[in-house]
């Protein structure tokens, strides 16, 4: 094996050229994948308590109080911690590439449309939404398996079995189960999100002639953990909605069904059951995510 100090001038413009190799948008979408890597990674367990509480049934929640701590306390007594984790391999098949996807398509889209010049709140709004409707429809068969791991009602051997499973009894529409209720989350929330985090950036920086370079990604987290709250609460009926429809596809079968079943059963309350883990992990996981994306894109030399 060549030792790395051996010969760092060579090493250095070998790593200089491949760099230079790549397309931007292939930068991007490799700096989005490493990003929803890390974060997939840690805020996992959050994602499968939202899943766990929104799929409680009613005599669940008449005979005693259900909160966060208690089922997380569930999880890891009868499953074990590594319960928490469970679904782990759909949620990196989904996130990574997906993540990747949105930031690739969000780059490729400011390229073209806004030409270097700031984008707006409307223009943010729109290049989000649209950045994650790509990566939505792209990724909706692994959201599907994801959501049936993390309720624990559903038992793959493995990714592949569940797509061949889903497909087998259920076709083609199975795979896609509840794309409709995912987009019309995720495309608000990315929109929002986007347009709060720009937004509130701006401000912060505002009659900054040249901040600290050690202080950017504590701005791009703190952005990004006040953009994250507001996104999430606006979009939560639609992610609680997403979930009955993967999960129950006789009993809810389009968004409306969905809905009035969420009602019936549990009331106005049942469109917020998760909220918190979910405001937590889509808080903190898109916080990181665009912190570790522009740094790394600040240190490819693109204006991310």
């Amino acid at each position: 094996m060549m030792a790395t100090g051996v010969f760092p001038g060579v090493t250095k413009r070998i790593s200089g050229a491949a760099q230079m190799e790549l397309h931007p948008v292939i930068k991007a979408f490799l700096c989005g994948s490493i990003s929803g890597t890390c974060s997939t990674l840690l805020f996992q367990p959050l994602d499968l308590l939202k899943t766990r509480l929104q799929t409680l049934q009613p005599s669940d929640l008449r005979s005693r109080r259900v909160g966060m701590l208690a089922v997380f306390l569930k999880v890891v007594r009868t499953e074990s911690p590594l319960g928490l984790w469970k679904g782990m391999s759909p949620s990196i098949m989904r996130c990574v590439p997906g993540v990747g996807i949105y930031f690739g398509t969000l780059y490729s889209l400011k390229q073209y449309f806004l030409r270097g010049h700031p984008p707006t709140a409307l223009e943010s709004v729109i290049l989000g939404m649209g950045s994650r409707s790509v990566a939505g429809v792209c990724m909706s068969p692994i959201t599907v398996i994801k959501t049936r791991y993390e309720s624990g009602t559903y038992s793959y051997g493995s990714v592949y079995a569940a797509l061949r499973s889903i497909y087998c009894s259920e076709g083609h529409r199975g795979l896609f189960r509840g794309l409709t209720a995912t987009l019309l989350r995720d495309a608000p929330f990315s929109g929002l999100y986007l347009m709060f985090y720009s937004q509130t950036k701006t401000a912060v920086l505002h009659g900054t002639d040249q901040l600290d370079v050690a202080v950017m990604p504590l701005v791009n987290f703190s952005c990004g953990i006040f953009a994250g709250i507001l996104a999430s609460l606006v979009t939560q009926p639609a992610d609680v909605i997403k979930t009955h429809m993967q999960l129950s596809p006789v009993k809810s079968q389009w968004i409306g069904q969905a809905a009035v079943l969420i009602f019936k059963n549990h009331g106005l309350r049942g469109f917020f059951h998760g909220g918190v883990p979910r405001a937590l992990r889509r808080t903190l996981m898109a916080a990181m995510a665009w912190t570790v994306y522009e740094e790394m894109m600040a240190r490819m030399g693109l204006n991310s």
